[in-house]
């Protein structure tokens, strides 16, 4: 078998609901730009994947990714992460294209399997429960609001995306931990707002409202200071989410003791293979891998793992609109046609 196309189509639609994050970050915007790619086979079997940002995707998969895959055996899977690896080192590939191809062609190789992506990876589940994952609400009685419409749907987690004001968000997660009461699994993520200082401050209060993660306080490019904000907060640290470097990251922010729990994803960690490697790796030290984000092929790599905990669920609204699939149980399952089973309404 052999890759005989690799194509690009790029599609706008409006965003639902818009929505904003900390001070700093852009929001939603009005729009979003999806790229499909498309890896086509001589056999008709073809492999799907998707990302963001259009204009950039399509241009490094017209001068890089294609001449990497065409012709080559869509089933060495290995051999082509390690081509796009290569390529990285002269483009410096933006976190999110990085597994953009090894998504694709992990999709074929299911669909050639005849099963469901999570259960060609071994599969350990076939239902999971997810976390209601906030965006950034006005004040405190919103967040409160939010909080209780998500517990009423059913789920038993919610993190937090809030304001980037460290004193104020720290008054916020003990609030919501007082309003829902001990028996909740309340996470917060900083999206990396903060100096050490000031994340210092922050994680002396999720560690005293008993939070279960801490996540991204500071920008994680600097290994040292997570080790530092380690010592100095009793909270555990939920630590490389958007630091380069796949696993080979992952295993510094372990060994210098940056992180109690690792983040592991499809999108931001090199795809199917990558994602599965930060899990393994995370496992042999007895840790935790917290997949970031949603969408199937998230989904089928936490429902393919062992440890990690929930499945994320982003929370864009208020009142509040929970991802098609997510039970009153709070718990999602993955699809199960053979591949990752992509929505008709994926662009969208």
């Amino acid at each position: 078998m052999k890759i005989t196309a690799v194509e690009t189509e790029v599609s706008e639609r409006p965003v639902p609901h818009r929505f904003r994050w900390r001070a700093g970050l852009p929001g939603s915007g009005e729009t979003n730009v999806t790229t499909k790619l498309t890896v086509r086979t001589d056999q008709g079997t073809d492999g799907v994947a998707y990302g963001p940002r259009g204009p950039i995707l399509v241009d490094l998969v017209d001068r890089r990714l294609r001449g990497a895959l065409l012709g080559a055996d869509p089933l060495l899977k290995e051999d082509l992460w390690h081509r796009v690896w290569e390529i990285d080192r002269i483009e410096e590939l933006p976190i999110y294209a990085l597994g953009l191809a090894d998504i694709a062609l992990w999709d074929l190789t299911a669909k050639l399997a005849g099963l469901p992506l999570y259960q060609v990876l071994g599969g350990y589940r076939d239902r999971i429960p997810a976390y209601a994952s906030t965006v950034t609400f006005e004040t405190t009685e919103e967040y409160l609001d939010v909080a209780d419409q998500c517990l009423d749907h059913g789920f038993r987690a919610i993190k937090l995306h809030a304001w980037g004001d460290h004193r104020r968000d720290a008054k916020l997660c003990q609030d919501l931990r007082a309003h829902v009461g001990p028996d909740i699994d309340l996470m917060y993520d900083g999206s990396a707002g903060f100096d050490l200082l000031e994340a210092i401050y922050l994680g002396r209060a999720l560690a005293e409202a008993g939070y279960l993660w801490y996540e991204e306080p500071m920008r994680e490019f600097n290994i040292e200071a997570y080790r530092r904000l380690g010592e100095k907060v009793d909270v555990p640290l939920l630590s490389g989410e958007t630091s380069d470097g796949a696993h080979y990251n992952i295993a510094d922010f372990i060994a210098r003791g940056g992180a109690d729990l690792v983040r592991t994803s499809t999108h931001y960690k090199g795809g199917v293979t990558g994602g599965l490697r930060v899990a393994h790796l995370a496992d042999a030290f007895n840790l935790r891998a917290e997949v970031h984000g949603g969408g199937p092929p998230n989904l089928h790599l936490a429902c393919a793992i062992p440890n990690t905990t929930y499945y994320e669920s982003l929370i864009t609204a208020n009142p509040i609109v929970v991802e098609a699939g997510i039970g009153r149980d709070g718990a999602i399952s993955p699809p199960t046609v053979p591949g990752i089973g992509w929505p008709a309404d994926v662009d969208a």
